[in-house]
């Protein structure tokens, strides 16, 4: 006759070797495959990144994923150092300011957001460049990228930012926009999506300049970049192919917001980074696009040169060395 008791040892153990296979099962996979924490800032910076955010919701992503859409970079850039976020989408200046504060610890790994400046005007005949000189320009983003990029633009067509023209700085979009609406006449440099909103709330506003045209024109190798896509190094290191995941993802989801403005836009309110109406409008003026590999560092580099031409502190008071440009495996 068979002992019970041993028959219960034995199914005991079975049962507790099982247990344990299945935990070391799942911790491998948790370890091997895990939620990835992305964050953007409100706007185009983020844009690009909905229908990804769409799919991983849908549980269709091919990595399963955390985003954080935050007001400002200072939400952001904490965090990401501490390791809080895997990947971030930052202006393409403070991913190399970071990279020189952080001893080589983020990479930069894409593009995704080329120049959103525009010159609107309201009252006044302006077709170029040309016709600013003379005139009172409001604008926002003093001590960063929108001012670098507007004075080099200007000085690379021989007009003196600072003697051709007065250029008022405000402290935000919002404010320009009050000035405008306000005045019969008016000139502003305004991001997208502020300027969609902007001309829906001021009569008689036109968009006259788009600097990112102009930035093109200039054929200096370079292109007017906005944000950036970054990741922490050691996650770079240590997941590879979830990265490259992430990567084609991103690309995706990028080409389909250009191709599908309507249903992009209403991704864009779901996501709650700006109003459907105005990212219909904005989406195409956002420049949102998908540049890795080296066309992402000829470009980004010679951009981020220039930059430090106008203002070392402006990239982290020097240029980041060639670690800073992830290049896939």
């Amino acid at each position: 006759m068979l002992n019970i008791k041993k028959i219960s040892a034995v199914l005991l153990i079975f049962v507790l070797v099982l247990t344990a296979f299945a935990a070391c099962s799942k911790n491998d996979q948790t370890k091997d495959n895990p939620t990835i924490k992305v964050a953007g800032l409100k706007g185009p910076t983020s844009m690009g990144l909905v229908k990804l955010m769409e799919e991983n919701e849908n549980k269709t992503s091919k990595n399963s994923y955390e985003f954080t859409v935050a007001g400002s970079a200072d939400e952001i850039t904490p965090k990401l150092v501490q390791g809080e976020f895997d990947i971030a989408a930052i202006p393409a200046n403070l991913a190399s300011v970071l990279y020189n504060n952080t001893d080589g610890k983020i990479q930069v790994v894409a593009v995704n957001t080329l120049g959103v400046l525009y010159v609107v005007v309201k009252g006044v005949e302006i077709n170029s460049l040309e016709d600013l000189k003379g005139k009172t320009v409001y604008a926002t983003g003093k001590g960063s990228t929108p001012e670098y990029g507007l004075k080099y633009i200007l000085s690379e067509n021989g007009i003196d930012p600072e003697k051709d023209l007065t250029i008022e700085w405000k402290s935000e979009p919002a404010e320009a926009v009050a000035l405008l609406s306000a005045n019969e006449t008016g000139i502003a440099m305004l991001p997208q999506p502020y300027v969609t909103v902007a001309l829906n709330n001021v009569q008689g506003l036109e968009i006259k300049i788009n600097l990112n045209e102009e930035w093109d024109k200039l054929e200096n190798n370079s292109r007017f970049i906005t944000s950036v896509l970054v990741t922490r190094k050691e996650f770079a290191e240590k997941h590879p192919e979830l990265l490259k995941k992430f990567l084609d993802e991103a690309s995706a989801s990028a080409s389909y917001i250009n191709a599908n403005v309507e249903e992009g836009a209403n991704l864009v309110e779901k996501y709650s980074i700006v109003a459907a109406a105005v990212a219909k409008t904005a989406i195409p003026y956002c420049n949102i696009t998908f540049i890795d590999g080296s066309e992402m560092k000829t470009a980004l580099s010679a951009y981020l040169e220039i930059l430090h031409g106008q203002n070392p502190k402006s990239v982290g008071g020097k240029l980041p060395n060639d670690n800073f440009y992830y290049e896939g495996e």
